[in-house]
């Protein structure tokens, strides 16, 4: 076969041979097209922002997601000591509401009576007094009723209010209790002191505080 004249610039030239030997004409060493190779021995790193060697992880730009629900260092579950009281300030709210209830409907029988007689205007006074304070008892326990709703999900003003309310409900349990003459009165002053010091007590501990102060999401 013929390539006509070596000399004739517009003659056909042989065709050369690739370089290195290679058939497909890419240099030795470099890669082709596709994926890039890693070097030996070295992992490639996935898909995201690439880490350098020593470098802490790369944080989420956003900040870390909030703890999820029992996790430690959060008390998701109510204490103990705060289900005691809570028990207890229903128990006291019933009852109030019923002490207030009878009260109540006890004064106002007695004033029907006291007008029957004739002698209405004389205890009407007394009748007032009496139907305010059954208002207020029967307030206390609806009070209490709210408290103790509130424990499962109120923050630390449901606790300053409940140790403000066991302290006023000390106070009277102490009243009763002195000024009773070994009668009803004193036996309220006992169970009452009894119930709201352990209110108290439980409403002043670390544990009360950080139930009340837990963060909620």
């Amino acid at each position: 076969m013929s390539f006509g004249d070596p000399n004739n610039p517009y003659g056909q030239q042989p065709p050369q041979p690739p370089q290195g030997g290679n058939p497909y004409g890419q240099q030795q060493g470099q890669p082709g097209y596709g994926y890039p190779q890693g070097q030996q021995g070295v992992p490639q790193q996935g898909y995201g922002y690439p880490q350098q060697p020593g470098q802490p992880p790369v944080q989420p730009p956003y900040g870390a997601y909030p703890q999820a629900p029992g996790m430690p260092g959060m008390p998701m579950e109510m204490p103990g000591l705060m289900k005691t009281a809570r028990v207890l300030l229903f128990i006291l709210a019933g009852l109030q509401i019923i002490i207030g209830l009878i009260a109540g409907i006890a004064v106002g029988t007695l004033q029907d009576v006291s007008n029957g007689v004739g002698s209405g205007d004389k205890t009407s006074g007394l009748a007032g007094v009496g139907i305010l304070v059954a208002i207020l008892v029967v307030a206390l326990g609806a009070l209490s009723i709210f408290l103790g709703v509130k424990f499962a999900k109120g923050g630390n003003g449901i606790r300053i209010t409940t140790i403000v309310y066991a302290s006023l409900m000390l106070l009277g349990g102490v009243v009763n209790l002195f000024g009773g003459q070994g009668g009803s009165a004193t036996f309220g002053g006992l169970v009452s002191l009894a119930m709201a010091g352990i209110i108290l007590a439980s409403m002043v501990t670390s544990q009360a505080s950080a139930w009340f102060s837990r963060p909620r999401y």
